[in-house]
This record gives C-alpha cells, structure tokens and sequence, in this order.
C-alpha cells in the first residue's frame, strides 16, 4: 500500500510543483507589489469600499485594501482560492479513471493487494499533495511579508491556509466521484466543478435572498477578509464541508468498489 503511496505522488509531483509554484508565485509577487500601488491604494480604498455588491463580493467592504493585511486578503486570498480549487480538482477528477484511461489497471489491480487499499493509497498520496500545496505556498506569502519587512499576521495566516486546505479537500471529494464513475478522464468536469462552487460563492455575496445559504458551499469559510477582519467563522459552514467530505469519500469507494472495471 505504502508503495503504491509513493508510486502516486511521483506522478503528481510534476503538477504539484507546477501549480504551487504559479499560485504561490503569483501571491508572491502580489505581495511585492503593494509597496509600487500603496499610495494609489490609498486614494482608491474608500471608493472600492463603497461599491455596493462588488464591494461585498471581494470582501473590500471588510477590509481596506489600504492596508498590506486588507491588500493580502482581497487579492492573494482570491488568487489562491481559485487556483488551490482548481488544482484540487484536477488531481482528484483523474485519480481513479486514469487507470481505466490509459489500460494501466490491468496490472495495478492483478496485484495481490485489495482495490480497498488501493484507493486508500491513492486518496493518502492525494491528500499529500494538497497538503505540500499548501505548505509551499505559504512559505512563499511569508517570503514576501519578510521581503516587505512587514510584520507577518501568522495567526490570520495560518488560520486562512488550514481553511484552504479543508476547502481543498471538500472539493476533491466530490471531484472524486466523478473519478469513481467515469472511465475516461474528466478534468473539465473537475474544473467546472471548482469554477461552480467559486461562482457560488461570490453570487451568494452579491445576492441579499442567497446569503442565507452561503454555508453549503466550500468557500464559504475560506473568505480572506472575514478571516484577516476577525470575523467568528461559521459553525454551519465547517459543519456541512465536513459531511460532504465525509459522504462523497464514502460514495466514491461504494460506486469504485462495486464497479466494473474497463479492460
């Protein structure tokens, strides 16, 4: 099981460097950027923070975006949203229907090891993945508040990079499904699920009737401003990702399970 473990994380680790390093290099950079845009920041925080709906959709309504802490939350926290769920997806969406995909279950699954274990290691290595995602781009928004000589908000900061990860994970077990269903890669299918969970969101923030609702949805408790402003995060929400967590891996393995698989 172990190896298996390891034979999957090899061949994620391309993909995992890449998108880490795009994501985190773009918050990065990002951060860098505000001492060039501070004094215009300065000039445009009050009309962006009275901007209605878009204001509350970006959260610059919080936060000024005036402030290193108000600029990190609205636009590196929306960058590694997106790109974290994006990239979740992907992984989970070919985790099982690869092997179907490109004919390697033939041998994978002659091994004297139970299809239970297997997609146990798979999840493991998977989990792993999301996991260094996470760590090296957090290393990469410290980088930068160091590079800023800013002080670095880690309790705020840690707190968002746990909620991503619990996000993360949210949706690549329902993009595990799909892997568990289909025979074929579906990726697109991953990404549209991440796109449709982030449209959500950000029209349920617009929408006075659907803000009611926001906690079915996975990003509801990652949004950078509410987290870095000091807001009481929502039970519901945590709540209700944890159960999806729980129900899709539970699906997943039922659907796998009993499949049959494609020669």
């Amino acid at each position: 099981m172990l190896s298996i473990c390891r034979h999957e994380w090899k061949l994620g680790l391309k993909s995992l460097l890449i998108w880490s390093l795009s994501v985190g290099g773009m918050g990065f950079l990002c951060i860098l950027m505000y001492t060039s845009m501070e004094g215009d920041m300065a000039a445009m925080a009050d009309t962006f923070s009275n901007m209605g709906a878009f204001s509350d959709a970006f959260g610059m309504s919080t936060l000024s975006i005036a402030t290193l802490g108000g600029f990190f939350a609205t636009e590196v926290g929306t960058v590694h949203g997106l790109g974290s769920a994006m990239f979740a997806a992907i992984m989970a969406t070919v985790l099982l229907s690869k092997e179907e995909d490109a004919h390697t279950g033939e041998f994978l699954y002659s091994l004297p090891v139970s299809r239970g274990r297997i997609v146990c290691a798979k999840c493991l290595a998977l989990l792993a993945e999301l996991v260094s995602f996470t760590l090296i781009c957090g290393v990469l928004y410290i980088g930068g508040f160091i590079a800023l000589g800013e002080e670095i908000p880690m309790k705020e900061l840690l707190i968002f990079l746990g909620c991503m990860l619990l996000m993360n994970v949210e949706v690549s077990s329902v993009a595990l499904i799909i892997s568990a269903c289909s025979a074929r890669n579906r990726i697109g299918v991953g990404l549209g699920i991440a796109l449709l969970f982030y449209a959500y969101d950000l029209i349920g923030r617009v929408v006075p009737d659907m803000k009611d609702y926001l906690f079915a949805g996975p990003f509801s408790y990652t949004n950078a401003s509410e987290i870095f402003s000091g807001k009481e995060m929502s039970a519901a929400a945590l709540i209700t990702g944890i159960s999806v967590i729980l129900l899709s891996l539970a699906a997943s393995f039922t659907v796998y399970l009993k499949k049959d698989l494609a020669s």
